[in-house]
């Protein structure tokens, strides 16, 4: 069974990331095999909490788009260019291709030959010449060896159709010449004298005794082949080296971590129908048929505390979904077949997944139960913020005697040492936790920083802005924003990209709204920030 991941968002916070870790450690209880993962880095915050509780961070994890290794390409279709013509022809009709890729012998692709080559070859080819190796010859002309003294075999191919006393008077054979011949006592007898580099008796025939040792003496090869003269010759032609045809040195390749979509492009731009498969060291390790490109495995991915496709890995659309933990509104995701959806209105989704626990009657260990506790002390803000519920706080109160911890002492550390923006640039700042979301095709980003550094926030307020005003330029949001939230005071400043100052004041009802000004009350991005926004631009179509 392939591995399940499971992640949160692409901007993680101690939610998404306690979360992935919590549920993970549930699925593997229950007999899955799941790993955890991370879209992005870690922020100060979730970074303690790990340390506190012992926690490693989760690997990152790049996308999850379709790559060459997940397609169903054949492993074993290559073929050493020593091979004979013979045995690649039998190796392209049973792997059903057009051609196959060449290997040395160490695996290292050295070209590529196709069906099309190979019979140019043959008609237009000097099919009288033999650069091959003594097994190829065997193999093909499914002979028998006599004597054998040379493992390369090169020369110039003669069949003796003559008349003995003709040939013996016309024909002056050297030790370059490969001669086909049958009970033709003359001609062996001058052959083996001459001597010949290799005799390719017909027939299964067999030379005499007092030949043969004149044979070994001069060491002639000597190969005995079950068919016929006319047979042999046009046979012998397929048992030179694969390599000496024209073939295509530097063909197309891909490697297995190359990505389906780019496999499309190219195969569609160039129209061949075989692929050659490397790895980083240029070892072929097989190839991939035009026509096996929708045949793949899919990557299998649990979402925790997100539903849009806007905030989840690259390629989601390409994974098999199969399930979504969230505590959000409903998003962007959309599945091929039904999944287990579980949603509820609660101020973490680690409160989703302590049911879960509960549900499976899977005992919580001690640093579960702070992973999950923190995560909702974090987005409940200390159980202050309007999306606590009661089921939240009962939750936070169970896990923090599992966890033994008191809950104000803990969790005002956990903000202390989360919270410091000393350091930080403005763009840092920003992407420390966001979300994006589009609605009505406007993409909106609301970033939020928790803080008990308020000071060092305001005193950039201009570099923050211009951050701002740049996000939206280069990634094409029409909306950008940045709450500092100050959990003593239960509010947070606000600052905006300029161009959104109109949408902004009527959203939040502020007539004289002016950078970094401060919003009593409002802590939530679910419930107080991202709801005022899109009510706007709906009413604005």
């Amino acid at each position: 069974m392939a591995k399940t991941f499971i992640f949160g968002h692409k901007s993680p916070d101690t939610d998404s990331v306690c979360a992935s870790i919590s549920l993970s450690y549930l699925k593997n209880q229950l007999g899955f095999d799941t790993e955890p993962r991370v879209l992005g880095d870690l922020n100060k915050e979730t970074n303690f909490v790990l340390s506190y509780f012992k926690f490693p961070e989760p690997k990152f994890l790049n996308d999850v788009k379709v790559q060459i290794k997940n397609m169903k390409y054949n492993k074993k279709a290559m073929i050493n260019e020593n091979a004979s013509i013979y045995e690649t022809y039998e190796k392209i009709n049973e792997f059903d291709v057009t051609g196959l890729p060449l290997v040395d012998n160490k695996n290292k692709l050295t070209g590529y030959c196709n069906v099309k080559e190979i019979a140019k070859y043959l008609i237009d080819g000097d099919i009288t010449q033999l650069d091959t190796s003594y097994e190829n010859i065997l193999k093909t002309l499914n002979g028998k060896s006599i004597l054998k003294f040379n493992d390369e075999i090169r020369g110039h191919v003669l069949a003796a159709t003559f008349r003995s006393v003709t040939f013996i008077d016309r024909v002056d054979l050297n030790n370059n010449d490969i001669l086909i011949v049958g009970d033709r006592y003359k001609i062996l007898e001058y052959s083996v004298k001459t001597p010949v580099k290799l005799l390719i008796l017909i027939n299964n025939f067999s030379l005499p005794d007092e030949l043969l040792e004149i044979a070994k003496q001069n060491k002639v090869n000597v190969i005995s082949v079950p068919m016929g003269s006319f047979k042999c010759a046009n046979m012998v032609k397929l048992c030179n080296y694969i390599k000496l045809i024209n073939i295509n040195p530097n063909p197309i390749t891909f490697d297995d971590f190359d990505y389906r979509d780019d496999f499309i492009k190219i195969s569609t731009k160039y129209g061949h129908t075989n692929y050659p498969i490397i790895d980083k060291d240029n070892k072929c390790v097989g190839m991939l048929k035009l026509v096996d490109q929708n045949t793949y495995d899919k990557a299998k991915v649990i979402l925790v505390d997100h539903n849009q496709a806007s905030q989840s890995v690259d390629g989601v659309d390409e994974a098999d979904i199969l399930e979504v933990i969230d505590h959000h509104n409903l998003g962007t995701i959309g599945t091929n077949t039904p999944i287990n959806f579980r949603s509820m209105p609660v101020g973490c989704t680690c409160t989703i997944i302590y049911h879960l626990f509960k549900e499976s009657n899977v005992e919580i260990p001690r640093n579960i139960a702070g992973l999950m506790l923190s995560a909702i002390l974090s987005d409940t803000l200390l159980l202050k913020s309007p999306t606590t519920t009661d089921v939240d706080i009962r939750i936070a109160n169970e896990l923090a005697k599992i966890a033994q911890v008191d809950i104000n002492q803990y969790g005002t550390k956990m903000f202390k040492e989360g919270s410091s923006v000393k350091g930080m640039t403005p763009t840092e700042i920003i992407h420390q936790d966001r979300k994006s979301f589009n609605y009505n095709d406007a993409n909106i980003n609301i970033s939020q920083i928790t803080t008990l550094d308020i000071d060092n926030v305001i005193n950039i307020k201009e570099d923050i802005i211009g951050a701002l005003n740049s996000m939206c330029d280069l990634g094409n949001y029409k909306i950008s924003l940045l709450f500092v939230t100050d959990i003593i005071n239960k509010g947070s400043y606000l600052f905006y990209n300029d161009s959104s100052k109109d949408i902004v004041s009527e959203a939040y009802s502020i007539k004289d709204i002016r950078q970094g000004v401060y919003m009593d009350g409002v802590v939530s991005r679910k419930k107080q920030m991202l709801p005022n926004l899109l009510e706007v631009i709906e009413r604005r179509g």
